[in-house]
This record gives C-alpha cells, structure tokens and sequence, in this order.
C-alpha cells in the first residue's frame, strides 16, 4: 500500500523536451521468480511518485509449474503517467523477461521499438529447449524489430549477494529485486521505500534484508553507471494533477473489503462473514481477518455451502452476513440463496469472476457469471446485482451492496472479477461523513391488530420487518417453505403462492426506484453510437470511446453499475441510439439481458480469453459500427 498526503494539486513542469504522458511496462519471469512482488513494489514507488496508474498481474492456474515452462511464465503489467490511466495498457513499451519462456509468451504483446530487457543466464540451452525455441533469440537477430539490452542479471545477482553467504540458489531469489533497482533508475523512482518495506519484511532474517537490498541497489547502480549507447536511458513521467488528500493504492480485494465494513458500519451492524478458499475470491477472507476491530466475525468454513449457511444464520441473529466466492462456489451456495430469498433476509454475496466452466481458468479474468447472478437460482427467485467498473469503484459499490441488502431485506450479489480483484490502483480516501447512513431498525413490539405478531406483513415498499430472534413476544416460524400472506405460516396453497411470488418480484423491481438514474458516462444521450458496458471493462472502453470522440466521430460511452433491476431510464435512453454495442468478456449475456428487457438492437462484442479488452479492439469495433 502506498499512502500520499497532497497538499496541493501538483502539475508537470513546463519543458522544451516533450515527456511521455505513460509507459506501459511489463515484468515477465516464472512463478519463482517474483513477478508479482516485482511488480507490486514498482508500484508503490510509482504511486509515491504521484503518476495516475493501473496494473494487471497475469499468473499461471498451477500452483507450481515447471520451471522455465511457457505455462509456468508469470507477469505484472503497469501502465504509469502524468493522464487519466483507466487500464493496464494494451502494449508494453518495455518487457523485463527473465527467462526464455517469459520472452517467448510475452513479446508478441510488445510495441513495435519498444524495449526488452534480458537475463542471458537464464538462456541456457535446456531453458531454450523448455521454452521450444530452436536458437537464442538474443543472438539470431529475430528481435531485431525491438531494441533489445541482453546481459546476465543472474550473475550480476550472485555477485551483489555474495557477502551476506547466501547459495546460489538463495542469491537468484533476490534478481527480482536487482531488477526492480534497475526498472527504478529507468523510472527515476525512489529506492527508499523498498528498502523499508524489505527491512521490515524480513525482519527476523536481517542477511536476507541485507541481501536482497544489496541486490536492490546493484540494479539502480548498473543503470547509474553503465556506459550503454542505446536502449537503456532514464525516462521521466511527470506526476498528475490531483486533488489534495489522503490517497493510496488499492486493489479491488482491499477495496471490497473496505467497503464491507463501511457499509455494515452505516448500518449500525456487526458483520459477520463465512468464506471458502478460491481463487480470485480468497483474498476479501484474508482482508477483512485484519478488522476485527470494526465488529466484523470471520469464519472460514469447511464448505461452500457451509459458508453462505453460516451468514444466513447470522442475518438472521440480526447482523449483516456476508459471503463471497467465485462461479464454481457460487453455484454450491445457489441454494441457500434460494433460502435466503425465501425467508427475506439481508445477505451480501460477492462473486469475484473467472473463466468458466468448472475450473475453466481460475487465474484468468471473465465476466461469465451474469446470467448466474441474474437468473441462477430454482424457482422465481429475483434479487438485486450490482456490478463493481475497478477496483477503485469495488469500495462504493460494497456499500451499495449493504443499503439494498437491508433496506429492501433481501440477498444482494457484488460482481467483481479476476482482473477488478488483483489490479491496483490509486484511490482518494474518501471522508467517512460524505456516506449517508443507513441505520437498521430491528422490530421490538408486536405490529399486528388486536396485539398480533405479523413477521412477513409488508411496508410501502413490499419490505418485512427485520425480528431479532429472542426478542420477547415476537416469536415467529421462519424457513424455505412458502408462507401464509403477512403471518408467515405454512401455507402452499395455489393463491398464495402466486401472491407471494408476485410480492417478492414487485419487492425486488421496486429497488430501481431507489438507486440512481442511468448516467451517459461520457457522450450525449442520443446519437449514432452508444457503448455499454458493465463491470471491468469500463476502462478499455471509457478510453476508446475518448479516442474516438476525439476524432469527430458520434459515439457515447455508458456503464450500467445496477444491473438488475436496471435503472429505470435505461430503456428510453438507449433508444435514442441508432445502434448500440455491447462490450463483455462472455459470449453476450448482457446483451441478451438487454434485448430482453428493452427490445433493443444490442449488439454484442465478446472475448472470453481470459484477458481483459485492449483499447485497439474497441477502437476498431467502434469504426466498424459507425462505417
């Protein structure tokens, strides 16, 4: 985490040299290589230095795969600079590759002159081979399209390390860190908080504190010092203009988790939370273990279904559960939604997306599970979803996720995934007393005629009462089965059923009526082009449509947060284009959604790579629409 007090607004100086706006930068290398760590401490320093950023770690689904394999190459993207950054880049202007595989994956993605950075020790000729290269790429003139700066970082490594008594295999553990002092000096980053974070990460291991940052320092100083015609040079990036405050790097896992708590805080509640290890969602579990000090009880559980049960029974002890996976355990805890629909509970369920089916891509991103979200439950079971754009934006929407969830006593889902909940990037730490609380009134007395308990009798809005088990005089049957109108008795005959399932829709309809009309998030509210989107791929397209406007071409950008119920304006907003687009990481569902609802001539862009959309992509789609 990086945290910046700004005084006032900074700005770049002027200059007769013309400084980039940003770079993108690439650190690629195998799983053991510490790409990710690389990665994440350049963007401390990068944060620190006041540039606008986004990233995007990219790791394999092994937990360890061969060394030096193609399938076993991590990567960390960042794109920096002194404008409004809203992605990861579409290609980097500079790869660190750390072994030939790291190379062979990554290169392709590489702008045309940009810069790789090689480490020769690690090409070997059995690393070649693992890698399916039949020659040195450094040596046979194949990267000639790229400048290319190859020397043996390895080596460099070894030898920074070599007082602190380290083996070999110990002292190549700290040439991510060589690197990154390298990266910094290109960058004109400080080194001084790395060695903080070091010294205090390995703090019962001082040799290897000592090590890692004299391996630190070699990096920064080879780049100091050599004397290299070329490639290697120090770029500057100006800091971008901001705001004065607090800010810090945040990741969408951080930013949920957060915004959990912030929002059971608005309510007045304990939070009680009931998760299950899976990738990308394990992370919200590891955070909010960390905030016990904010009423939140963290249970990790021995099931998935275990998990969402364990929440239901906390709202019903009147604090607010929370639970959170990814699709394969969302699908496990689809019943017990169903439980919680049923019995009109507040529950918050976040879903942290990833390719699907089954284990699918586990490490990769995806936008797969609207439908699930939307319809995925047996019966007529509506509830509201609402859908974090980054991980910035992952904070407001938890909060949103916890209003309806109480307001309207219903099970509420949060759609992040992979990319929303590994990316980074800077977040302005709001003022707490900007957030309108939302205090929870639990029902004390009995709200019948003639002194009668009615548990499921419902207010202006088709909402219940929310009864504390214990309290006195208001005991009440609860559960799965269908109830009796206003009383909640068992009662499953023909004409209730079709009144409680109608109450229960109306219920969740209604929530439109109390969130925000639909917005034009860049554009006007009629015209040729509109591009709608949902979720992460706000950036790609918030920057394509930009581009686009730039050149005179007709186009609006829109992005729907509340997407079911959607906004009540959303149908006579859209047909007010003559074509819309819609841009998602699945084979089109939100597209459907909106044909559904709206009849409207949506249609669809899809990618389901497990990467996120490039600008470039968008860009073309847009000419395509409007030729």
């Amino acid at each position: 985490m990086a945290t910046i007090s700004a005084d006032k607004a900074r700005g770049p100086e002027s200059r007769e040299d013309k400084l980039p706006d940003a770079v993108v930068v690439r650190f690629a290398g195998d799983s053991g290589d510490g790409m990710q760590l690389t990665g994440g401490q350049f963007t401390l320093s990068t944060a620190l230095a006041g540039n606008d950023l986004a990233t995007f770690p990219d790791f394999p689904a092994e937990i360890r795969a061969p060394q030096g394999t193609l399938f076993g190459v991590s990567a960390f993207q960042i794109n920096f600079g002194s404008t409004d950054i809203t992605t990861a880049g579409d290609a980097p202007d500079v790869l660190v590759a750390m072994n030939p595989a790291a190379l062979k994956t990554n290169v392709d993605a590489l702008k045309p002159g940009g810069l790789i950075i090689a480490d020769t020790g690690e090409f070997s000729k059995r690393n070649l081979a693992k890698a399916k290269y039949d020659a040195n790429p450094v040596e046979d003139g194949s990267l000639a399209k790229w400048d290319l700066l190859a020397f043996d970082i390895s080596a460099m490594t070894i030898e920074a390390v070599k007082p602190f008594g380290l083996g070999n295999k110990e002292a190549l553990r700290c040439k991510n860190m060589w690197t990154l002092g390298l990266a910094l000096w290109m960058f004109d980053r400080e080194r001084q908080p790395i060695i903080d974070w070091l010294t205090t990460k390995f703090k019962k291991l001082p040799d290897v504190a000592n090590a890692n940052i004299a391996a630190l320092n070699a990096g920064h100083a080879y780049g100091e010092t050599a004397e290299l015609a070329g490639p290697l040079r120090k770029v500057q990036v100006d800091s971008i203009p901001s705001e004065p405050g607090l800010y810090r790097t945040i990741t969408g896992a951080e930013a949920v988790s957060l915004g959990l708590v912030a929002g059971a805080q608005l309510a007045g509640l304990n939070m009680f939370f009931g998760g299950y290890p899976i990738t990308p969602a394990s992370a919200i579990l590891h955070n909010l273990v960390k905030m016990k000090e904010f009423g939140v009880t963290t249970f990790q559980a021995e099931d998935e279904i275990a998990a969402i049960c364990a929440a239901i029974g906390a709202s019903y002890a009147g604090q607010l559960g929370v639970t959170s996976s990814s699709g394969p355990g969302i699908a496990l805890k689809g019943e017990a939604m169903g439980l919680a629909i049923m019995t009109e509970l507040p529950l918050v369920i976040v879903n942290s997306q990833r390719g699907g089916p089954s284990t699918g891509l586990p490490t990769k991103t995806e936008q797969s599970d609207l439908y699930q979200a939307i319809y995925g439950r047996n019966g007529d079971a509506p509830l509201p979803v609402v859908a974090a754009s980054s991980p910035a934006d992952a904070f407001e929407c938890a909060i949103e996720a916890c209003r309806l969830a109480v307001q309207y006593m219903t099970p509420v889902i949060l759609l992040t995934d992979g990319y929303i909940a590994n990316a980074a990037e800077p977040w302005k730490v709001p003022d707490p007393n900007t957030f309108e609380p939302f205090p929870v009134k639990h029902l004390e007395e009995k709200n019948g005629p003639e002194d009668t308990l009615l548990p499921f009798k419902r207010d202006e809005r088709g909402v219940r009462p929310w009864i504390k088990p214990g309290t006195p005089d208001l005991m009440h049957r609860i559960g799965g089965i269908e109830k009796g109108i206003d009383t909640g008795n068992i009662d499953y005959s023909a004409d209730v059923h079709q009144a409680q399932t109608d109450a229960r829709r109306a219920k969740i309809d209604g929530v439109a009526k109390g969130v925000p009309e639909q917005q034009v998030c860049l554009g006007e509210t009629s015209g040729k082009l509109a591009i709608v989107g949902w979720g992460s791929t706000f950036g790609p397209i918030h920057q394509a449509v930009r581009r686009a406007r730039r050149q005179g071409l007709e186009v609006s950008h829109i992005h729907v947060r509340n997407v079911w119920p959607l906004p009540r304006n959303l149908g006579d907003l859209l047909k007010g284009y003559d074509k819309i687009l819609v841009p998602e990481m699945n084979s089109g569902q939100f597209k459907t959604v909106l044909r559904d609802q709206f009849l409207v001539d949506a249609r669809p862009l899809t990618k389901t790579s497990g990467q996120p959309f490039t600008i470039a992509e968008l860009e073309a789609a847009i000419d395509e629409m409007l030729s």
